[in-house]
Formats: structure tokens, C-alpha cells, sequence
């Protein structure tokens, strides 16, 4: 993010140190409230977790800033939105998209090739669920499930905006215009166009994913787990969906089907055995999660490696998304894992 980002804790001693400002501290108070869903939004928005927390402080010090031309007009909730949202088009403008290896447009990738880190590629990230609890956000699990989110970055960030306004947080079209200094024409427009371009890389209607605490997608879990854990990789063929899909960010390629999948941790996993690699059960993306610890052989402590991201099914598991592990603090999880024999 460009400029330097004033933490909330600091716009709040700035209402403090103004004089009279007791409205300023109210209203931050009461903005509080939202700052979940206005993450989420921010994410939606751009595909990065980093991003949307710098967004959402940027958000709150414009709303602080401009709280006096504040008219009680709409809702301090829906005035939120207008300038999250408009913060987020600032920021977007001349930026790359976040795909994942599966947006590149290259076919599936033979699993005993090279595999090739892209790190100039701004890659999409995970988002944690303790971020998108849906008792706390608008819009159900689906609005932050990486298929969609990954999908929305195929968008103009103002189709991505009308897109987002108008079918998750269900405004009016006329409300959108007005949020985003365009015509209700141009709204629907964009939306007619953002709906095209979504139903041709979005997540088919028909893959419903099952809730990350149903007793299928835990009992996948449990599984997944184990068969990492004891090094049986051969037992993720029975997990897989024939079409199921791995793929690793910053590394480019992906691969298909379960066979592959399971040759691919063959040949490229680093663990050697059983107990090399170990899982913290979590959620991201209002999906199971697991995060890889993966073993240093000089200290015997295992390391932060990877979060994997499952997408499950009645049928099974049909996309893993292993995110490179940059980001365990954000989901509460610890910084290494001691051998276990060290824990006491």
C-alpha cells in the first residue's frame, strides 16, 4: 500500500486529542462493530488478506477524517461500505490481478517436472475463517470461498464492485450508482457484463461444497491428515474426486486427478517418512484447512511449510489449494511445533 497506514489505535487518539471530540469518539466506537465485514469486503475486493487489513485502516482514517460532512443520510454501516469500496478502486488502479496457478491459462502440469516458483506474480491468498465468521460478515461462506474469490479477480475492479455491492451485500442498483459516482445504466451494465464473465471462470452451480464443520468434510480432514502424517500418500487416491485439482502458489503449475496429485507429493514433498510433517486442523475461505508443519532435521522442530486449503464434496475432495506458509500468526497458530517428545 502506498503512504503510511495510520493504525486504528492511533485515528482513536487523534479523536481524543481534538478538541470536543466526542463525536468522532462515538462514531469510531460504533464503526468498530463492522470492521470484520469490511475486511472481508477489502478481500473480496483484491484477493489479499495484507491488502484488505491496509485498506480497511485506510477506511476508517478517510471516515474519521470527513466524519463532520457525515449527514446521517444512509447508515453509518452503508457509509462504511461506500468508502471501503471506494478505497479499494483507488488502490486497485493499475494493479495486477491475483490469480491462482489455475487462472495462468497453461494446461495441467506433469507432476515429475521442475516446478517453478513465480514470485513476482502477486499471487491470491487465504483468508481466515476467525476474519470471516459468518456471524459477523454479510454474505454467506460462498462470498469468501476461494473459487469465488479467485473468480473475481477475472473482473474490472468496477465490474468486481457492482458485482460484489449488488449480489452479496444485496444493495440496490441505484444505491451502487450513488457509491460509486456512476449511472444505474452503468451499473446494470457493468453487472450484466461481470455476470457474463463470472458464469464463464466461475465455480460451477453445482459444486456444493459441504460446510467445513459437517461430519463429511471433517471426517476428509481427518484423513488428509493422517495420510500425510503417517507418509501414507498412497491413501490420498481414495480422498480425491477423479477431476480433482492441486495447485501451490508461488509455484505455477497444476495438476489434475488423483494419481497425479499423489505423484506429485512424491516426488517434490521434502518429508522423507511418517512424523516428518504435522497438521493443525483450522478453517480459511469458509473451508476445512489444515496447516504444515513441516520437520528441520538439524533441530528436530517443525517448521510452518504450507496451508492447505480443501474444497470437499459429497463425492470427496476436489481442490487442494497449498498456500505457501506466510501467514500462520493471522489464523492464531503457533510459530513451530517442539518434537514430541519435548512438550512435557
Amino acid at each position: 500500500m502506498s503512504g503510511t497506514v495510520i493504525k486504528l489505535a492511533e485515528v482513536t487518539v487523534l479523536a481524543h486529542e481534538r478538541a470536543g471530540g466526542s463525536a468522532e469518539d462515538v462514531f469510531l466506537a460504533d464503526a468498530q462493530q463492522y470492521r470484520r465485514e469490511l475486511l472481508a469486503h477489502c478481500y473480496r475486493m483484491t484477493g489479499s488478506v495484507h491488502d484488505a487489513e491496509d485498506l480497511v485502516q485506510e477506511t476508517y482514517l478517510r471516515a474519521w477524517k470527513s466524519y463532520q460532512g457525515f449527514q446521517g443520510k444512509s447508515s453509518v454501516r452503508t457509509w462504511l461500505y461506500r468508502i471501503a469500496t471506494n478505497t479499494c478502486l483507488t488502490a486497485l488502479e493499475g494493479r495486477q490481478r491475483r490469480p491462482l496457478p489455475t487462472g495462468l491459462g497453461a494446461p495441467s502440469s506433469d507432476p515429475v517436472d521442475d516446478i517453478v516458483a513465480r514470485d513476482e506474480v502477486p499471487w491470491l491468498e487465504p483468508f481466515p475463517d476467525d476474519a470471516t465468521d459468518p456471524s459477523t460478515i454479510v454474505g454467506s461462506r460462498e462470498s469468501v470461498r476461494l473459487a469465488f474469490v479467485a473468480a473475481l479477480q477475472h473482473l474490472s475492479p468496477r465490474q468486481r464492485a457492482v458485482l460484489v455491492l449488488r449480489e452479496v451485500l444485496q444493495w440496490r442498483a441505484a444505491e451502487v450508482a450513488e457509491a460509486i459516482g456512476a449511472s444505474t445504466a452503468a451499473v446494470n451494465s457493468l453487472l450484466q457484463r461481470a455476470r457474463a464473465q463470472l458464469d464463464a471462470v466461475g465455480p460451477s452451480e453445482d459444486d456444493v461444497l459441504a460446510p467445513p464443520d459437517s461430519p463429511e468434510a471433517q471426517d476428509l480432514l481427518t484423513r488428509y491428515i493422517a495420510a500425510f502424517e503417517s507418509y501414507d500418500i498412497d491413501k490420498l487416491v481414495e480422498l480425491f474426486t477423479a477431476e480433482a485439482v492441486w495447485e501451490m502458489p508461488p509455484f505455477d503449475g497444476w495438476y489434475q486427478g488423483p494419481r497425479e496429485i499423489v505423484l506429485l507429493s512424491k516426488t517434490h514433498c521434502p518429508a522423507e517418512g511418517p512424523g516428518d510433517m504435522r497438521f493443525i486442523r483450522t478453517t480459511a475461505n469458509g473451508q476445512p484447512a489444515a496447516a504444515l508443519y513441516m520437520v528441520n532435521r538439524d533441530t528436530g522442530v517443525h517448521q510452518p511449510f504450507q496451508m492447505h486449503v480443501l474444497a470437499v464434496t459429497g463425492d470427496g475432495i476436489t481442490h487442494v489449494v497449498a498456500f505457501h506458509a506466510t501467514t500462520f500468526e493471522k489464523w492464531g497458530l503457533p510459530a513451530s511445533l517442539q518434537p514430541a517428545n519435548d512438550l512435557g
